[in-house]
């Protein structure tokens, strides 16, 4: 098969929906349970009692549950694409379609939770703040290399 013939397009889109499953995995994981700086719904529903821990605690789930099945979107993508003979595998690719997708998450997770409706912020306790900004940050840097690295090709 000639060079021209293969593609890399499969195997980036698994990897861009890994990342964004994982991205939202470390996201609940570390902020929502490990540093317990914020959770799902805490900046309407502020944890001050058991009723509104327990009710987070469902929609942290719902988001858990919701991140699962787009990780396991990307794994069945992954699979399809290794089924095929014409796709392009490369380390680049992996990596930069991993940081596309949780940059992407990031990116649309923040300015829709933390900056449009206000139902969490980074840091619950300071609300809006320079937190919020630097996920942001975190995000679009993460968009940037991953682009790079996606645009640079095979190595």
């Amino acid at each position: 098969m000639s060079a021209a013939a293969r593609t890399a397009r499969p195997a980036i889109a698994a990897a861009l929906a890994l990342g964004i499953g994982l991205g939202g995995f470390f996201d609940g994981i570390v902020f929502h349970q490990i540093l317990q700086v914020h959770n799902m719904m805490s900046g309407w529903l502020p944890v001050t009692d058991l009723v509104s821990a327990k009710a987070n605690m469902v929609w942290d789930g719902l988001f858990h549950a919701a991140v699962w099945l787009i990780t396991l979107a990307g794994v069945a993508l992954l699979w399809r694409a290794a089924r095929r003979g014409d796709v392009v595998f490369d380390g680049r690719y992996l990596v930069g379609g991993f940081l596309l997708g949780w940059g992407l998450f990031n990116v649309v997770e923040g300015l829709i939770d933390h900056h449009l409706l206000g139902v969490h912020h980074v840091m619950e306790r300071l609300g809006p703040s320079v937190w919020d900004a630097a996920f942001l940050a975190w995000g679009a840097a993460m968009i940037l290399a991953g682009w790079a690295l996606v645009r640079r090709g095979p190595s």
